[in-house]
């Protein structure tokens, strides 16, 4: 027995030695601890938060501009209706003894109407700028060209 025990101690000592080498280096739990996981969740919910504080804020804003300014599409058409107005008073005005379209249509563009024609008929886009007249004001084509013609 003495023999035996010779032998194994040996092995037990070499045993405890190598268990407790890698018990000592082997890696620590990875996993995140109880304060991480709450920041992480804090930090989670915060930003959950401010997203829908933005969400909000961007509903009122587009609620509130829906509300206080008319859209592209009916300024558009009030430009228009103004213009056919205007058009429609310098057709009175030569039918009551005033002389040219051209004449009283200078009084009645909207300014920047007359300066896309003024810039369209000095870049030598004439046509373009009759057409443009023509659509805005319903005039009629020599008058038109006459007026473009002036600036």
């Amino acid at each position: 027995m003495g023999d035996v025990l010779m032998m194994l101690l040996p092995a037990i000592i070499l045993g405890g030695v190598i268990w407790a080498l890698s018990t000592a280096l082997k890696p620590r739990d990875s996993g995140t601890s109880d304060a991480e996981k709450y920041q992480q969740d804090l930090a989670r919910r915060s930003a959950e938060h401010y997203a829908e504080q933005v969400r909000v804020a961007t509903a009122a804003r587009a609620r509130l501009d829906a509300n206080t300014r008319p859209s592209q599409n009916e300024q558009q058409q009030t430009q228009q209706e103004d213009n056919a107005r205007a058009a429609r008073r310098a057709q009175s005005l030569t039918a009551s003894g005033h002389h040219g379209h051209a004449s009283a249509l200078g009084g009645q563009l909207n300014p920047q109407l007359a300066l896309q024609l003024k810039t369209l008929a000095g870049n030598g886009h004439k046509i373009e700028a009759i057409k443009l007249l023509r659509q805005a004001t319903q005039t009629d084509l020599a008058t038109a060209k006459e007026y473009v013609d002036r600036l």
